[in-house]
């Protein structure tokens, strides 16, 4: 593969947020908090990233916003309207399409069963948004009939996107989408999620690649201990001295290397 993935073009945001989580505060459990107030604001067309160490609260970030975890404070907005805590179904006919880490397909169904399954809302779209995601991942269209059992791990993650982006959601929540895959196969991914955000989808990614996740974000947040640590553009983030200190370590200095001017 020739295409890298680099760092996008900063550009000012504009306009009224696609996304917002304001001070969250939530947990798994009553009394226990994994996020103590933390914050992350998405404008229309950007990228953002999230990294941080183990623990930190990424991944439980991402599952408040999509209603997965209780938010016991704080307030989630989507184009300004309130939707804290609202139910999955409800965000999914909104617009927010959100890809766990695991468990993200269904085995037993084809690959193109599973993406009619990502439009059972919207059953008269359903060519069109087919025609959409074959085009935007050409391997799914090659093996439609084969069932997603069978799919290797980088496939798997393809088509739980393409499946999420069947109801042309306006903001998409990934969590950890290189976890487990050959370097190769990351490199793809994240190519792949460039190009979804470049079709004018908002994306919000978690991810434990923090170089590569700082190299294709328009903007990042280090989240540690439930809270925001440091925000900033990629290239930002990549060269600030604490940020490198704590979190980067020597995966700094290639980003530098590679990261565009």
């Amino acid at each position: 593969m020739t295409e890298t993935a680099s760092a996008p073009a900063q550009e000012t945001p504009k306009g009224t947020p696609v996304v917002e989580a304001r001070n969250i505060v939530a947990g798994y459990l009553p009394g226990i908090n994994i996020l103590n107030g933390c914050s992350l604001t998405a404008y229309p067309g950007e990228m953002i990233g999230i990294i941080g160490p183990n623990g930190a609260g990424k991944s439980t970030l991402l599952k408040a916003m999509f209603g997965l975890v209780r938010v016991h404070e704080g307030e989630v907005l989507l184009h300004g309207e309130d939707i804290t805590n609202a139910k999955t179904n409800r965000l999914v006919e909104m617009g927010v399409g959100f890809v766990p880490q695991n468990n993200n397909v269904f085995p037993s169904l084809t690959i193109e069963e599973n993406l009619r399954m990502g439009l059972f809302l919207r059953p008269k779209k359903i060519g069109s948004r087919l025609a959409a995601m074959w085009d935007l991942f050409p391997v799914l269209h090659e093996r439609r009939t084969q069932r997603a059992g069978g799919l290797s791990g980088g496939e798997r993650q393809s088509l739980a996107m393409a499946r999420a982006l069947m109801m042309e959601p306006s903001v998409l929540l990934l969590d950890e989408p290189s976890a487990g895959l050959s370097p190769v196969r990351q490199d793809e991914t994240f190519l792949r999620t460039r190009r979804i955000n470049q079709t004018g989808v908002c994306v919000v990614m978690v991810e434990q690649n923090a170089r590569r996740c700082l190299q294709i974000c328009h903007r990042g947040y280090v989240l540690d201990q439930g809270r925001d640590a440091y925000t900033g553009s990629g290239r930002e983030l990549a060269n600030d001295p604490k940020v490198i200190e704590l979190y980067l370590g020597t995966l700094a200095t290639d980003l530098d290397d590679e990261a565009p001017a």
